[in-house]
């Protein structure tokens, strides 16, 4: 049997000259004896030349980053597993900047003393909310947990059956209130709960009544729920805040834009709410972030919380919150420079144009085997926004003629420079085009 080259005649061949500039020395050699070895048990020797393309491929893979950009082509706007919410260019620019130097984070260049970081977006919030006082935490479940800990830690929070709900990865709402040392107290049933429900379960040990977004369900059919302002108005009559967590939450009234309306954050502090707790990254469109609003006096709490240094926001996210927020005072041009709503109120029309435009690249690079067609579909929003609603949209289907596998297809598509990410359903792949602009992206990816 060959024996392999040793390491340092590999070292020295001109890929491996190349492989230890870019990526250093130990690297490299650590890579070449991994080639060696294998070379050695299979009893295959290659050239030398091959056990360095080896190793440098190995070291490139090594080196690619595993947080890699992709086509969103499953018609899910707000795709949690793909990062949600896609960032307005001032956002992208403003994080950039308050990566690239040091930055007035927790710094009041007027006073030169030390500033709070939640002072950069605090004013924004109470502007676009009517909110007395406004804080910013790492996301919605963190801005529940430091609100229930603040205000009904060892006490009791009173909640309908029918909103205790499961978010993603398994996290529930009553796990999320025994981390926050409350106890859940349930009135109701699960599809109706009533005025009196509340009036009857409230106590000594009651410390606040809690309303939560059915984010990801609705309930139909034979239904009742207290209105907030009801709900509000039986806290307030019992010396008691109502927390409304909206999960997903808007700043805007979606329905100006094409969509269902949503209850707007702004809504529930006029319907008495006396803290709000909603998402950075779903529909509003920004960075992952959590939010609290309302009542100066129990926001202040909530800022002094020791939970509140724990779940705080970093500079990098705080700047783009400031530069998406800063988007909203401008409705007007809303829908043009904030992607999400891009996005989301884009027409049929103008997808299915992009679907006829990529239909001949897509029907090439699929090749024999299937058959390519526009067709319509239904974009979801996503992240538990307005879950049971659909938006009109258009695409791609791909159906598998004779033996063609639609699993195959789609790990085909995954497998590319830009993974592309499908759906299967009813034996086809689909794409749907509701969060691809520009068609000649996909082109170029496909060629």
């Amino acid at each position: 049997m060959t024996r392999p080259p040793s390491v340092d005649a590999v070292l020295r061949s001109p890929s491996g000259t190349v492989a230890v500039a870019r990526f250093g020395h130990p690297a490299t050699v650590a890579a070449i004896r991994v080639a060696i070895d294998a070379a050695r048990a299979s009893g295959d020797i290659p050239p030398l030349d091959a056990i360095a393309g080896i190793a440098v491929a190995a070291l490139d893979r090594a080196a690619a980053p595993s947080l890699r950009p992709v086509l969103n082509l499953t018609g899910t706007v707000l795709h949690t597993n793909l990062g949600r919410a896609l960032l307005a260019e001032p956002a992208i620019e403003a994080a950039a900047a308050a990566m690239r130097a040091p930055a007035t984070l927790e710094y009041d260049v007027e006073t030169g003393g030390r500033g709070e970081r939640d002072d950069h977006v605090r004013a924004l919030l109470c502007e676009l909310t009517g909110a007395e006082d406004a804080l910013a935490v790492n996301n919605n479940a963190a801005a529940v947990l430091l609100a229930l800990a603040t205000t009904a830690a060892g006490r009791d929070s009173i909640v309908s059956r029918g909103e205790l709900i499961e978010i993603g990865g398994a996290f529930r709402m009553p796990a999320i209130m025994a981390s926050a040392g409350t106890r859940l107290v349930e009135v109701g049933t699960t599809n109706r709960t009533h005025k009196r429900d509340y009036e009857e379960a409230i106590g000594p040990q009651t410390a606040l009544l809690m309303k939560v977004h059915t984010s990801n369900y609705r309930i139909e059919g034979f239904t009742a729920e207290v209105a907030p302002k009801d709900l509000a108005a039986i806290a307030h009559a019992h010396a008691m805040p109502l927390l409304d967590d909206l999960g997903s939450g808007t700043l805007i009234d979606l329905s100006r834009h094409g969509m269902p309306r949503e209850r707007t954050v702004a809504d529930a502090i006029r319907d008495g709410a006396d803290l709000v707790t909603f998402s950075g990254d779903k529909l509003l469109g920004g960075p992952q972030a959590g939010f609290i609003v309302g009542r100066r006096d129990l926001v202040r709490a909530c800022a002094k919380h020791p939970l509140k240094r724990t779940l705080r926001l970093d500079k990098i996210r705080l700047a783009a919150l400031e530069a998406t927020l800063k988007l909203y005072r401008d409705p007007e041009r809303l829908a043009e420079t904030l992607p999400t709503l891009r996005l989301l109120a884009r027409p049929q029309a103008a997808i299915r144009a992009t679907a006829e435009a990529v239909l001949p690249a897509v029907t090439a690079w699929a090749g024999v085997g299937w058959r390519v067609e526009v067709t319509e579909c239904r974009s979801q929003i996503g992240s538990g926004a307005l879950p049971v609603e659909t938006l009109p949209s258009a695409g791609l289907a791909l159906h598998p003629i004779g033996g063609a596998s639609a699993n195959g297809l789609a790990d085909r598509l995954r497998g590319l420079p830009t993974p592309v990410i499908a759906t299967i359903r009813d034996g086809a792949v689909r794409l749907d085009l509701r969060c691809l602009e520009d068609p000649d992206a996909l082109i170029a990816l496909l060629a």
